[in-house]
């Protein structure tokens, strides 16, 4: 993606995406098959989600993607499932301000469906039902960094 002004023009600002990949996939569950036994109505799931980043060379990054699905009965856990989905991200042209908002809103947003399809086909592969998970406001969480002093870049 290249940016154009107003007048059609290139404004020297680019965003590449250069590669996906799964960087890290865990799946636990220490409960079962008992896990089984029961109704799936009283299972209560806890979403964790980071990102991280390194620049690997000038205008180059490595954005990371972190989610973690904890699903639990009680105190019993049900399935615990971790996944690092990362990209490789070239971004030139932008100001400091702009790079970090790009690494903390953009680079998620666009890792997000894949990690979400890697968490679903994960859940259905250790014999539960695919896990959907809704939509996330990555400019949202973004800006809610930024008011408790955590900037992503």
């Amino acid at each position: 993606m290249t940016d154009k002004a107003a007048n059609g023009k290139a404004t020297g600002k680019q965003f590449l995406l250069h590669q996906l990949y799964i960087k890290d996939i865990s799946f636990e569950s220490p409960n079962s098959p008992e896990v089984f036994k029961q109704s799936d109505n009283d299972m209560e799931t806890q979403l964790n989600i980071k990102n991280s980043h390194r620049e690997l060379r000038d205008n180059v990054y490595e954005v990371i993607l972190h989610l973690s699905v904890h699903a639990k009965r009680g105190e019993k856990t049900v399935f615990l499932i971790e996944v690092d989905q990362a990209g490789v991200f070239e971004m030139k042209g932008f100001h400091k301000e702009e790079l970090g908002q790009i690494i903390g809103t953009h680079c998620p947003a666009t890792l997000f469906p894949y990690v979400r399809e890697a968490i679903s086909s994960t859940a259905a592969r250790g014999g539960f039902p695919p896990l959907v998970l809704q939509p996330i406001n990555f400019d949202a969480l973004y800006a809610q960094s930024i008011q408790h002093g955590k900037p992503q870049a």
